[in-house]
C-alpha cells in the first residue's frame, strides 16, 4: 500500500509492479481472510485503470471484511469506471451504513456529483464551513461544446474552486496530488492563462501526469504557441507509453491526443477497444468525440447521448468533451442540436 501511495503522489508509476508483487506475496502467504491484501490489490487496479480487476478485488474485499468503508470507497470506483451506476449507489449506500463519518460523505457525495445529482452532492457536503456559492462563473466558450480545452474546473464559480484547489495543495506538507493541475484549471477558467501555464508546468515537475501534460498542450494550442505545442504531444506520448510499461490503462488520454491532435480513426479504434472493456461514462464521452471527429457522426451520436444520459449517470458530469447538440446539428437535427446546447449554456 505504500509503493501505491507513492505512485499517486509522485506519479511514479514504477512503484505499481512493487506493490503488486508485494500484495500477491501477502496473499500467498496469509490466502485467507486478508482484507488489507485484498483492499490493496483493490486500490492497485483502479490506480491502474483496470476496473475489472477492481471489482473482482474490491468484492471479495467487502466479502472478507464488511465493517471496513474503505473498501466499499475503492468498490464504487471500480463500478463507476465499468459503468454500473446502480451497482456504485447501491455500494454507496451500504458505506454509509458502515461508517456515517466526514470521509466516507466526502465519498458518497463524489458518487452523487459523478452521476449528475448535483443538489443531492451539494446537501452531503455542505458544512457550516462551506457556504453556498453566491453566483456561478460564466463558462469558457470553446470547440468542445463550449467547455473550453480541457479546462473548466467543474459546475460552480470558479473563484471558488480556486480556493478550494489551494486548500488541497496546503492542507498537508505534501498537498493533495491532483491540487496544482486542479489550481491550474481553475486559473485558466478565470482567464489568467499565464498563471495557469505556470501551475501546470508545476504539477507536472511535481508529479508526472499524461493527463495534465494533454491539458497543457491544449493550453498552448490554445494560446498560439505551436513550439510548445509539438513538444508537449511528445511528452504525452513519453508518458502514456511510461505508463503502459508500468500496467496502467492510459487509453482515454491516448484516444483524445489522436482524436484532436492526430488520427482520429486511430483514436476510434482505441477508444472502441477501452468501451468494449470498460464502458464508463468517461468513455462514452471520449469515444462519442472521437468518433465526432472521424467524421461517424451518426455512431458519434449515440455515445454521445450515453454519456449524457440522465437515467445512465450522465448529464452534468464535469469535463465533457462535446454536448450531443453539436453532434445532433450535425447530423441535421437543427431543432434538438440548439435544445441541448442552450441547456449547457453553448
Amino acid at each position: 500500500m505504500a509503493y501505491v501511495e507513492r505512485a499517486r503522489r509522485t506519479g511514479g508509476v514504477t512503484d505499481y509492479p512493487r506493490a503488486e508483487r508485494a500484495l500477491r506475496t501477502s496473499l500467498r502467504l496469509r490466502p485467507g481472510g486478508n482484507a488489507d491484501a485484498l483492499e490493496g490489490l483493490t486500490a492497485l487496479a483502479v490506480a491502474r485503470r483496470d476496473f475489472r480487476a477492481a471489482e473482482r478485488w474490491g468484492e471479495e474485499a467487502v466479502r472478507v471484511a464488511p465493517g471496513r468503508w474503505t473498501s466499499y470507497a475503492l468498490l464504487i470506483d471500480a463500478y463507476d469506471g465499468l459503468g454500473r451506476y446502480k451497482a456504485a449507489r447501491a455500494t454507496r449506500d451500504r458505506m454509509l451504513a458502515v461508517d456515517s463519518g466526514p470521509a466516507a460523505r466526502a465519498r458518497a457525495a463524489r458518487v452523487s456529483w459523478d452521476q449528475g445529482r448535483v443538489r443531492t452532492r451539494r446537501r452531503r457536503s455542505r458544512t457550516r464551513r462551506q457556504p453556498r456559492p453566491r453566483r456561478r462563473a460564466r463558462r469558457p466558450r470553446g470547440r468542445r461544446g463550449g467547455y473550453g480545452p480541457g479546462n473548466w474546473p467543474g459546475s460552480g464559480d470558479a473563484e471558488q474552486s480556486l480556493r478550494y484547489c489551494e486548500a488541497g495543495g496546503s492542507a498537508s506538507a505534501a498537498g493533495e496530488p491532483e491540487a496544482g493541475a486542479c489550481r491550474a484549471r481553475a486559473l485558466v477558467a478565470l482567464g489568467r492563462t499565464a498563471e495557469g501555464v505556470r501551475a501546470y508546468r508545476a504539477a507536472l515537475a511535481r508529479r508526472p501526469s499524461a493527463e495534465v501534460a494533454l491539458r497543457l498542450g491544449e493550453l498552448y494550442e490554445s494560446l498560439g504557441r505551436p513550439r510548445e505545442t509539438r513538444k508537449q504531444w511528445g511528452v504525452v506520448r513519453a508518458l502514456v507509453a511510461r505508463s503502459a510499461a508500468a500496467g496502467v490503462d492510459e487509453s482515454l488520454v491516448l484516444g483524445t491526443l489522436e482524436a484532436d491532435h492526430g488520427d482520429p480513426a486511430e483514436a476510434v479504434r482505441v477508444l472502441r477497444a477501452e468501451w468494449e472493456r470498460q464502458p464508463g461514462l468517461r468513455v462514452a464521452d471520449a469515444l462519442g468525440w472521437a468518433l465526432h471527429r472521424a467524421g461517424r457522426d451518426g455512431e458519434a451520436l449515440r455515445f454521445a447521448r450515453r454519456a449524457t444520459d440522465r437515467a445512465r449517470g450522465g448529464e452534468v458530469r464535469s469535463g465533457l468533451r462535446v454536448s450531443p447538440g453539436v453532434i445532433e446539428r450535425a447530423v441535421g437535427l437543427e431543432a434538438a442540436g440548439r435544445r441541448h446546447l442552450e441547456e449547457r449554456g453553448g
